[in-house]
């Protein structure tokens, strides 16, 4: 493929992840130019090349099928405090060295750096990866929002009633325009590039650090949710599966999650990242799979739609308000999207394409899946799939083999990132592998100490995205353009925070008690 019609994928956060930390520095750079190298197709079967591309939603492992993915790849594109233009050679020189295994920065990452001593920036126009069309623009932000949370969108109308839908539709359009407020924000100032340098600009170091420990707090608990994921659909395919050792007795969910790990774990210490990006660059197209599936079952395999259910569940609308938040919170890409973008003033509208394309497919999941399976509906909907049916296990196969090559690419930002915290003489490779291991395997011990996929979705939605997508893009814009926002657009963003505000709250408190009623 010409490199003109390459989108280079800078993704921050890894969706996500190199603005998230308290301190990302040159290594988590690093890695983020080996995904960066990961060429998107060159798709134009969607629309003229005024529906502009989708940057980084390829690499959203998040929840990409995270979406989480995803989620979550932009922000890792630079340090969360400026290198300098020695630390910038450095980094040159080391990334160069780094097409076999990323190694730690040596520099501290949370040193502040004079005004004086900042490289020059040019701003935006100038970056030679403006490549990406519209096409390429909204399949890539369909990956990035469309992940597993598209699974429990059925979960979330069981939860909540029809009403709900109207909840997703309020929170794509909320999404769609705190997304644009990011935009505003990267064109104050030069320089800005990646959520948590808005972060900065709009509440100094704080700022930048506090919303990189949010995202990388997301980036864990995706994870998490991609072991339970795995342990739950694996042993639906094997429910007889166990393992005795001696007088210990390991069931199917437990072993399978196991397995999972076992799994990933070699993933998490390869050299080079670009062959699992370009594995997991298909997140648009398992997610529309499983859709597919999913319609397949109630239609030809006649499981049918016969389901009515409730209009409003108001003891269950704390939980949907979750699952439906988790939909949107692709927000720490956005900034590089918007960046990689050819034409970027066609962002709001691909920004709109893609959450709007995005919506269609959750609510059709959701009402697809509500009326064929009723009370009786999942946390995910391919649990729910009939046993016997080949169509089910094609949705079952794809929904596991998405998060095996998302896990390393969604780990490593934060492993990097806690490497940098190793002395200089202990940044061996071997030490490495430990650390990463060891941040796997409490990943594992969580996911089966906590085994509830809706609810951890849930709390991940009412905590992490209600912020990241509605409550920071608000109060950054705010901040950053105080003296230059109209009455209207004060009022919109205060109104925005409120919802956020309230629903993380009744969220993240109706989340936490039904995982403790599990315990009791």
């Amino acid at each position: 493929m010409p490199r003109s019609g390459v989108c280079r994928f800078d993704c921050d956060v890894l969706q996500f992840i190199a603005g998230w930390t308290t301190g990302p520095a040159l290594s988590v750079k690093q890695s983020i130019d080996i995904l960066s190298n990961v060429q998107s197709p060159n798709l134009s079967f969607l629309g003229t090349p005024s529906l502009s591309r989708l940057s980084n939603s390829f690499l959203a492992v998040t929840d990409s099928f995270r979406s989480k993915t995803p989620e979550i790849i932009s922000n890792f594109v630079k340090p969360l405090l400026s290198p300098t233009t020695s630390d910038e050679q450095q980094q040159h020189e080391d990334t160069r060295k780094s097409s076999q295994y990323i190694t730690p920065s040596r520099k501290p990452s949370l040193q502040q750096i004079p005004e004086d001593q900042k490289p020059l920036v040019a701003g935006h126009e100038v970056s030679p990866y403006r490549n990406c069309s519209y096409t390429q623009g909204v399949m890539n932000g369909i990956n990035v929002l469309c992940g597993v949370g598209i699974l429990s969108t059925p979960y979330a109308i069981k939860q909540g009633g029809w009403i709900g839908l109207v909840i997703l539709a309020l929170f794509a359009l909320l999404a769609w325009y705190t997304g644009v407020l990011l935009r505003h924000c990267l064109d104050s100032k030069e320089g800005l590039e990646t959520y948590p340098d808005i972060g900065h600009a709009a509440f100094g170091r704080t700022g930048r650090i506090v919303i990189s420990i949010i995202l990388y707090v997301e980036l864990y608990a995706c994870c998490i949710e991609y072991l339970i994921l795995e342990s739950d659909n694996l042993s639906k395919l094997f429910p007889t599966a166990h393992l005795t050792l001696g007088s210990l007795t390991l069931n199917s969910h437990v072993l399978f999650a196991i397995l999972t790990t076992i799994i990933v774990m070699p993933t998490t210490w390869l050299r080079d990242l670009s062959c699992l990006s370009y594995i997991s660059a298909g997140g648009v197209i398992a997610s529309i799979l499983v859709v597919i599936c999913l319609l397949w079952v109630g239609v030809v395999d006649d499981v049918g739609f016969e389901n009515k259910g409730t209009v409003l569940n108001l003891p269950g609308i704390p939980i949907a308000l979750g699952l439906y938040g988790y939909c949107y919170s692709g927000h720490g890409v956005f900034p590089n999207m918007y960046l990689s973008l050819k034409n970027r003033n066609q962002f709001p509208s691909i920004l709109f394409t893609c959450i709007g394309l995005s919506t269609v497919l959750y609510s059709g999941a959701a009402v697809m899946g509500y009326k064929m399976f009723g009370e009786a509906t999942e946390s995910q909907f391919t649990l729910n799939l009939p046993d016997n049916s080949v169509v089910s296990k094609v949705a079952v196969w794809t929904t596991v083999a998405n998060p095996i090559t998302k896990y390393a690419l969604t780990i490593i930002p934060l492993a990097m990132s806690l490497e940098e915290l190793l002395p200089t003489n202990q940044q061996k490779y071997s030490n490495i592998i430990m650390l990463r291991s060891a941040l796997v395997v409490s990943t594992l011990l969580i996911a089966l100490s906590v085994p509830f996929f809706g609810l951890v979705m849930a709390l991940v939605g009412s905590l992490f995205a209600m912020l990241v997508t509605y409550i920071l893009p608000c109060a950054c814009f705010l901040a950053i353009l105080k003296t230059k926002v109209g009455w209207h657009q004060i009022a919109a963003c205060s109104f925005i925070i409120v919802v956020g505000v309230c629903c993380a709250c009744v969220g993240t408190y109706s989340s936490l008690s039904r995982i403790i009623q599990n315990y009791t």
